[in-house]
């Protein structure tokens, strides 16, 4: 009995293992002063971040990621859809990006980034679901299948409704648009990505709840209990997508990150290290989130560095975790 009951605990102990999940960074390249792609992939190594995220084919990152392992998330830009609704363009595109590295380490290939009808993506929204198929139909061809994930990352614009997260509902123009890529990445046991931000959420409201610092639950949904505002607006991506099929395919947080200046009030360094380190800690745990218990969360921070070109609102180009010169923002972050 002894023997059987220690056998037990060493399943009990490898499937946690096996479930806990290391946490990526964002590459992003929007910085006129930012490190060489060697050194970038020397400092994910030496802080033990083992997945990466970087948004277009850019060679110089593929060439200096070949042999080290990372996992990546690559990604077909926007600008990119309507070319990729060819097969034939689709079939060159994976060999020129993917089969030609073979030494690196691909794991998603995120096809398109926010698209949506009431964006400044609305332009693409028709050659989305084409672009994934084709894409998906490469990979296959190229026997990289049982590799490689093909998805889009979405993000929490595309709902109408959000609280409380059971009532998690796309908006009605968004939803004859985003049901077919539901139901075709259900069909093929694929995850759908996720760009989830409580920091554009109005955390001012309640910053404990954004940070996760709330000590009690803030919201009660059903009996289900949320104390933080990540797993709330996760859980009503998932309540959205079960509306159309998707009830089953599972979400990986393509971005989450918090902005350290020119942000208002809650911009602060000081917020920002308090989000991405409980970030970390409970996406790797395997508590899940109240809708989907009993797990850890792939998740991806945005972003690695600080970006003094990128667009959009001042803030944007503060949500690195290291400067320009390689420093860490906010200490040492246990990412693995």
């Amino acid at each position: 009995m002894a023997t059987k009951l220690l056998l037990l605990g060493l399943l009990i102990n490898l499937l946690i293992v096996k479930d806990a999940q290391s946490v990526g960074v964002c590459y992003g390249r929007n910085g006129n002063d930012l490190p060489s792609e060697r050194d970038v992939v020397s400092l994910y190594q030496s802080n033990g971040i083992t997945k990466m995220r970087i948004y277009d084919p850019h060679q110089p990152t593929l060439e200096a990621l070949r042999g080290t392992n990372i996992e990546l998330m690559i990604g077909v830009p926007n600008d990119a859809l309507q070319s990729l609704n060819d097969q034939n363009a689709a079939n060159t595109w994976v060999r020129d990006n993917v089969q030609n590295y073979p030494d690196v380490n691909f794991k998603y290939i995120a096809v398109g980034n926010e698209v949506d009808p009431n964006n400044e993506n609305s332009q693409y929204v028709g050659f989305l679901l084409p672009a994934i198929q084709n894409v998906y139909n490469a990979v296959r061809a190229a026997n990289l299948g049982d590799q490689i994930k093909v998805s889009t990352a979405t993000y929490t614009g595309l709902l109408g409704s959000s609280s409380p997260p059971s009532n998690g509902a796309f908006k009605d123009n968004v939803q004859g648009f985003i049901e077919p890529i539901i139901r075709f990445l259900a069909q093929n046991n694929l995850p759908m990505l996720a760009n989830i931000y409580p920091y554009f959420s109005d955390p001012g409201t309640n910053l404990p709840y954004a940070l996760f610092t709330a000590t009690q639950p803030v919201v009660n949904d059903n009996d289900r209990q949320y104390s933080n505002l990540f797993d709330a607006i996760l859980d009503a991506h998932y309540a959205a997508q079960a509306r159309h099929g998707g009830e089953n395919v599972e979400i990986v947080v393509s971005e989450s990150g918090w902005a350290s200046a020119e942000g208002g009030p809650v911009a602060t360094v000081e917020n920002a290290g308090t989000y991405y380190r409980n970030l970390i800690s409970h996406v790797k745990g395997t508590n899940g989130t109240p809708l989907k218990p009993g797990g850890s969360i792939e998740t991806y921070l945005f972003a690695m560095f600080d970006e003094n070109n990128k667009n959009g609102s001042p803030d944007e180009k503060h949500f690195g975790l290291f400067s320009s010169n390689q420093e860490p923002k906010y200490g040492q972050l246990g990412f693995s």
